[in-house]
């Protein structure tokens, strides 16, 4: 495993995402240019995986899901390789073609609109994954919504998400999750039942709400009280020791003992925005990094508002993170929003 730090393990979604930056995103029936391209690994396996490496090679990574045995499951494993991520337990599948994303950034909102082909998605189950022999503390596990299989009742448990999650414990690891971006009642049956059994959750606003069952985006803008007491709600499901909930203007977040932090985020000059895509699994790799490194829960978000707004440069989901004490210095130099 490369990396001197045993450090963490992720599993589930690896996409190849087939980055585009539009000037804006079209109507049906419309006609936008396509400004730049470029393509890129992807998933919450795999960017959570990359970013890691990228905010510090000395932590080892490494990684479990399923890709096809075709040209884009062989450009998943280089990608693995090149980031330095032990990809022993990445498996290839002759039974489908590899998932993929068409990722559309809009440089005129910021927003990112993705359209993803299922392929090997649909097959992983939680026979896939095998943590013996891993050099892990944190297991990181993602897409509920996106894996068919991994939606069926195992090991006794309500879903296959609840059953790896608690297979990762009974290996020993601590255990965060990472959503999709999917109808909040889907999100509601399928990550309710794993609250018990995680100790990281770290979403953005409109999926905090869906969990707790609350309102907390109307007319398209973040209601930060809602998404305090919605974090307040969902730490309460489990034994959580960060419950983090992200969202444009900041980020709202509750340890084990109950202290609450709210942070507004950066104030990344306008310039220097490309595109939002993969800025939610950058601020849930700076985030649980500083956890990871014992940081106060205050010190560890900052990190990851950092870690988002650097990761904002970029088309794609990776490529524009550096490391963790470069994205601080970026934090410092831009400095935070003013109000929430």
């Amino acid at each position: 495993m490369a990396g001197g730090l045993a450090g963490f393990v992720t599993g589930g979604t690896w996409c190849v995402d087939r980055n585009k930056l539009v000037e804006y995103w079209p109507g049906e029936d419309g006609l936008v240019a396509i400004l730049s391209e470029e393509q890129r690994g992807g998933g919450s396996a795999c960017n959570f995986a990359v970013d890691l490496r990228r905010l510090d090679p000395g932590v080892a990574v490494a990684t479990i899901g399923l890709v096809g045995d075709d040209a884009d499951g062989r450009f998943l494993l280089a990608e693995a390789d090149a980031a330095g991520i032990d990809r022993t337990r990445l498996r290839m599948t002759a039974a489908a073609a590899t998932q993929y994303t068409d990722a559309f950034g809009s440089r005129a909102s910021g927003r990112r609109t993705h359209l993803y082909f299922e392929g090997t998605a649909a097959l992983l189950t939680p026979d896939h994954f095998d943590f013996f022999g891993l050099a892990g503390r944190v297991f990181h596990l993602g897409l509920p919504g996106i894996h068919r299989a991994m939606e069926a009742p195992c090991d006794g448990l309500a879903n296959g998400w609840a059953a790896t999650l608690a297979r990762a414990r009974a290996a020993g690891l601590l255990t965060s999750l990472e959503l999709a971006s999917i109808a909040g009642e889907r999100i509601a049956a399928l990550v309710r039942p794993c609250l018990p059994l995680l100790d990281y959750l770290i979403v953005n606003d409109a999926e905090i709400g869906a969990l707790a069952g609350s309102v907390t985006v109307r007319d398209g803008r973040t209601d930060v009280a809602a998404v305090e007491r919605a974090v307040r709600s969902v730490a309460g499901a489990g034994p959580m020791r960060l419950v983090a909930a992200h969202f444009p203007r900041g980020a709202v977040g509750r340890t084990a003992v109950g202290e609450m932090v709210v942070q507004p985020s950066l104030s990344v000059p306008p310039a220097e925005i490309i595109a939002a895509n993969g800025a939610g699994d950058a601020f849930a790799a700076g985030t649980l990094y500083g956890m990871f490194r014992s940081w106060p829960a205050a010190e560890a978000l900052a990190l990851g508002r950092a870690a988002a707004a650097a990761s904002l440069r970029g088309v794609s989901t990776t490529g524009s993170v550096e490391g963790w004490r470069a994205c601080l210095a970026l934090a410092e130099r831009w400095g935070v929003r003013e109000g929430m």
